[in-house]
């Protein structure tokens, strides 16, 4: 059945109004609001916005963390049939100028004094942007701008306007149908101006219910919201499944008590980038590394049982008594205690989307009986266009199409995707609308990949990234960076890796070292550094990324269609790659063309045969200053090896 997010809201309300539908954590405390209470929120944010002039069809933009109040927010504008637009609460404040001026906003709400100083910087050139409201007034009191009010203004305006006009918020509500534009994102803008996404209601809600029908969710659920807002994952997660099943959210205090409050609320579904599962993993082997003998003989010894035993129990099969006694005992030992840890005990079910997992780190949390799988999606297709059923979790694979989604392969292998979920355009943009979506509904993906024989989907890289080898002898092969950087950042002691070789007789890499992991392994070893570009360049950190390349050259040598990938040079850089340098996405996805011009001497160096290579860098620091970096980079040799050709 079609339906509204609002309504949703009001449905709730009606059938569990004193069950919690958000926590908020405050000075230490979790604080609830029930279904009730927040439909009351929503019915006096929505009439003070009314009155302040928001209308049909505007748009509303929301900046900030996840919090009761910006998600309540974004329900009082779809209330009105305006839209809201969630924007990163780390982008710097000329990022927003874009979405702003794009969009046509008038109206802002923003979490706290940073997003506040941020709309007002950039002001003067989104001169209608007229009434910005704050959540949390710190700082603020003696600020003294036009339009700028506390939502608790808002909401006490709204209440006295809801007196006044007792069936305005329940007739606006009824106004808004499912197919009425709900909620645009914006891309992260790799290339260009990002792009506005246009979902509406239903295609929203309708992938929602798919994912929650395709494991089961209920109600009773419990979610922890740490992720931006702005980013489509988060947000499906947090705010469209939340209404679609009306479970439970539960919002941090702040980004650095995330891992003690997802150990304190204990979520039953729970979402991340690998990035995340990563950095999991390598706190728990840093922490193990510093453990006693004893402790750390007794983990690895029943973690060597988990990997052979566990992905089997995890697949639903049967395993041997004596198999099934040692993986009791790890799980009272060792298992139970890593997952009450990691704050997982009680998760039933756990995804991991926006890149490659490595085998190792999915095989790992699946053999301590975690059930993490993966799923694809992208913003255009609200998320969920593939899943893995329980018990055929595979790490090579995204899972299987879920319900309502058709997949066709064009000839150039881009994958091509029908399903109810499809925004419905690009935010003014027809031009780029008609490039990704046919007039018959089929979505170009931009993704290369293909459906293995169990119904699996399998993704390769970007379409436009597959290129081929000229020259040397591995002339004309297939060269997929993706696929060889996602390879490399399995090993936790690599953060990030740009690889380039399109077109050239070579495949050469950048490599970001894991800054925590590697100075951990420096500690060990008593090799003193003096920061992060001090160890980068250290001549054992080079031979540790070494080995890791070369065991991926291994690897790739037994892939008949990659094995030309190979990386024959690399180099460690100086500085970690930064959003704010523009070498990432918001997203954290590699900017691999901008990132070629900008260190354009360093690729250079790579391809010349050189052995070192000087670089300054500008950099941005975290309170706006700029300054600059600069090294002499060390560049190596990697070993490769002879394609292993299949048996006849």
């Amino acid at each position: 059945m079609q339906t509204t997010f609002p309504r949703l809201l009001l449905d709730h309300a009606a059938q569990r109004p004193t069950e919690p539908a958000m926590r908020e954590k405050e000075y230490g405390i979790w604080q609830a609001l029930s279904w009730a209470d927040l439909a009351t929120l929503v019915a006096q944010l929505a009439c003070g916005l009314h009155q302040a002039g928001l209308r049909r069809g505007e748009h509303m933009i929301v900046v900030g963390a996840n919090r009761p109040r910006l998600y309540a927010t974004m329900l009082a504008a779809q209330s009105l049939g305006a839209v809201p637009i969630p924007l990163y609460q780390d982008a710097a404040a000329l990022e927003c100028v874009f979405p702003i001026n794009d969009a046509e906003v008038r109206f802002a709400f923003a979490e706290d004094q940073e997003q506040v100083d941020k709309l007002l910087e950039i002001r003067d050139k989104c001169p209608q942007l007229s009434n910005i409201y704050f959540d949390d007034p710190r700082g603020l009191r003696n600020y003294d701008e036009p339009g700028l009010a506390a939502v608790d203004e808002l909401v006490a305006a709204g209440k006295v306007f809801a007196g006044l006009h007792p069936g305005f918020f329940q007739a606006e509500v009824s106004k808004v149908k499912p197919d009425d534009v709900g909620a645009m994102f914006f891309t992260s803008g790799t290339t260009g101006n990002p792009k506005g996404v246009v979902h509406t209601h239903n295609s929203l809600l309708n992938r929602a219910k798919a994912g929650a029908d395709f494991d089961k969710l209920t109600h009773k659920e419990e979610v922890l919201a740490y992720l931006p807002p702005a980013w489509i994952g988060q947000n499906i997660f947090s705010y469209a499944q939340w209404l679609a099943c009306g479970y439970v959210v539960n919002c941090p205090e702040s980004a650095a008590t995330v891992t003690i409050d997802l150990k304190e609320i204990g979520p039953t579904y729970y979402f991340a980038p690998p990035r995340v599962f990563e950095g999991l993993l390598t706190s728990v082997m840093i922490r193990m590394e510093d453990a006693g003998a004893i402790k750390r003989r007794m983990f690895h010894t029943f973690m060597r049982v988990a990997k052979r035993v566990g992905p089997i129990k995890m697949d639903g099969q049967s395993v041997s008594f004596m198999d099934g006694l040692l993986y009791a005992l790890g799980n009272v030992l060792v298992y139970g205690p890593l997952r009450n840890s990691l704050g997982m005990s009680r998760v039933r079910v756990a995804y991991t989307a926006g890149e490659a997992i490595g085998p190792d780190l999915f095989t790992f949390y699946r053999s301590i009986g975690i059930n993490l799988k993966q799923l694809y999606g992208s913003t255009e297709t609200a998320v969920f266009v593939c899943l893995q059923p329980d018990h055929e979790a595979r790490a090579d694979t995204v899972g299987v199409p879920c319900s309502g989604v058709e997949i066709k392969l064009a000839d150039n292998g881009e994958i091509l995707v029908k399903s109810p979920g499809l925004f419905k355009e690009y935010y003014k943009n027809p031009t780029a609308t008609a490039e990704v979506l046919t007039a018959d509904g089929w979505y170009h993906t931009s993704d290369a990949g293909f459906l293995d024989a169990h119904g699996h989907l399998k993704i390769i890289d970007r379409v436009k990234d597959v290129g081929r080898i000229k020259g040397g002898a591995n002339d004309g092969s297939m060269f997929a960076p993706k696929y060889v950087e996602n390879k490399l950042k399995f090993f936790p002691h690599i953060k990030e890796v740009v690889a380039y070789g399109d077109g050239r007789a070579q495949v050469c890499v950048m490599v970001n070292i894991d800054f925590d992991a590697v100075g951990n392994w420096a500690e060990r070893r008593n090799l003193p550094y003096a920061g992060y570009s001090d160890l980068a360049q250290k001549p054992e950190v080079y031979q540790l990324i070494k080995e890791c390349i070369e065991q991926v050259n291994a690897d790739l040598s037994v892939d008949t269609l990659l094995a030309g990938s190979q990386v024959s040079r690399f180099l460690v850089l100086h500085k970690e790659l930064d959003a704010d340098d523009g070498e990432l996405t918001r997203t954290n996805k590699v900017r691999r063309g901008f990132i070629a011009e900008k260190y354009r001497a360093l690729v250079d160096a790579l391809y010349e045969g050189r052995t070192s290579q000087f670089i300054e860098t500008q950099v941005k620091f975290e309170d706006g200053r700029t300054g600059s970096v600069s090294a002499t980079l060390r560049i190596d040799d990697a070993k490769t090896f002879a394609p292993v050709k299949a048996a006849a």
